[in-house]
């Protein structure tokens, strides 16, 4: 098994939307905003290797989108997800496997490409999995969260026929080297994959935390649907990855690929912070 970072761009979002009921004064040292009160984000996905497949986590927010929804994010940088697979070797074609975390713009805009006036996947070799329940929340999505769900990038991937159902436990067996946990919070169903990798876990985090800034407790994104659930959430998922030293990999960390945890006098918080490609 090999893994690697799969950078497709930066976003920027509102930093209070990002970090809840923090006050600026405090979360502004840790992703500096700029005059519009917005911070630059990751959006980095992790492809697996597995054997004959080759598995990728999210795909970013693709580039199907008209000019003004592109223009209330400020899509910024160098890196895509073309690019990004290249530099590793390897085509959108070879993929097997795209695994959606969950069915917002900015971890699933990329399933789908417009060819003249079609949409079709991306991933034409691909099975995109989801799970019946998010599947069914994204698609009769409520008042609040439906700006994150746009059709354009969802219903596409069932119309073509490569689209498969998880059967969303508390622990799926995804493969032989990665489960899932499944979590409520920011939005319903979203799946968390643990990998076994070189005799350590690595946790793909989504938007259960989304940084290494968001690991204190309280900061929580205004974003979720049920913050009290996150709360709790993120309370059991850091006591577990303490205990077991589960390694941390990021999707809107700008900086911080990955990192260990340890117990300080504020409670946990990061121990190292370092790429994937060093492990």
């Amino acid at each position: 098994m090999k893994l690697y970072a799969i950078h497709t761009g930066n976003f920027k979002l509102d930093g209070g939307a990002m970090f809840g009921v923090v006050p600026k004064s405090i979360w502004n040292k840790l992703n500096a905003a700029d005059e519009n009160n917005l911070c630059s984000w990751a959006m980095r996905c992790l492809l697996i290797q597995d054997g004959k497949r080759l598995i990728l986590i999210d795909n970013g927010i693709g580039d199907k989108q008209d000019a003004k929804f592109f223009s209330h994010y400020y899509l910024h940088g160098d890196d895509s997800l073309d690019a990004s697979l290249k530099k590793h070797g390897f085509h959108r074609d070879d993929i097997t496997d795209v695994f959606l975390t969950h069915l917002h713009f900015d971890h699933c805009g990329g399933s789908i490409v417009r060819e003249g006036d079609k949409l079709v996947p991306s991933f034409k070799n691909a099975i995109y999995w989801s799970n019946l329940p998010h599947w069914e929340w994204a698609t009769q999505p409520n008042e609040r969260e439906k700006a994150s769900f746009l059709k354009e990038n969802i219903l596409p991937i069932q119309e073509s026929g490569q689209l498969k159902f998880i059967e969303p436990t508390d622990r799926v067996e995804f493969t032989d080297k990665i489960s899932i946990r499944i979590v409520h919070g920011h939005t319903d169903a979203m799946m968390l994959p643990q990998v076994q990798y070189k005799n350590q876990t690595i946790v793909f985090m989504a938007d259960l935390l989304p940084s290494v800034g968001h690991i204190p407790i309280p900061y929580v994104m205004a974003y979720d649907m049920f913050p009290l659930t996150t709360l709790h959430e993120k309370q059991a998922f850091l006591k577990e990855a303490l205990e077991e030293d589960h390694i941390l990999f990021f999707e809107h960390d700008p900086v911080n690929e990955c990192c260990t945890l340890a117990m300080t006098e504020k409670g946990i918080r990061q121990k190292e912070t370092f790429k994937l490609a060093e492990l």
